[in-house]
């Protein structure tokens, strides 16, 4: 099966730990990530829904389903991107996120663009 080039969407992410926002000692480790979706196809694409599967560090696996991105379903022009920032808790230190969004080209057309796992870690957790 050949991948049509009309419908394409990248997905970059970055995670950051928050310090403050978290306590260790009550198993609660905060995270903040900021998502930049690329639409690097030739159509416009909104974005209708997401789908995260959380793991942290026992193995525990959480899934998270909804419509849209923090309250968007942002609507993404050929060349253009959408960034927003969103968070996680976990109870341990180090977990990963990985997962897709379900997007509809301006055509009708209906595609997943997939999220690639991604790594959390609090400073110092990784040795």
């Amino acid at each position: 099966m050949t991948e049509d080039r009309r419908y394409r969407i990248d997905v970059s992410v970055t995670p950051r730990y928050l310090s403050a926002q978290s306590e260790p000692e009550q198993n609660r480790y905060a995270f903040a990530y900021t998502v930049t979706i690329e639409n690097t196809g030739e159509v416009a694409a909104q974005l209708l829904a997401r789908h995260w599967i959380i793991t942290d560090g026992d193995g525990k696996v959480q899934e998270v389903r909804g419509a849209g991105v923090i309250g968007e379903q942002p609507l993404i022009a050929p060349g253009e991107r959408h960034v927003y920032t969103s968070g996680t808790l976990l109870a341990t230190p180090v977990g990963s996120m990985q997962g897709s969004y379900e997007m509809r080209a301006e055509d009708g057309h209906a595609f997943t663009a997939p999220i690639a796992p991604f790594r959390l870690a609090a400073p110092g957790a990784l040795h």
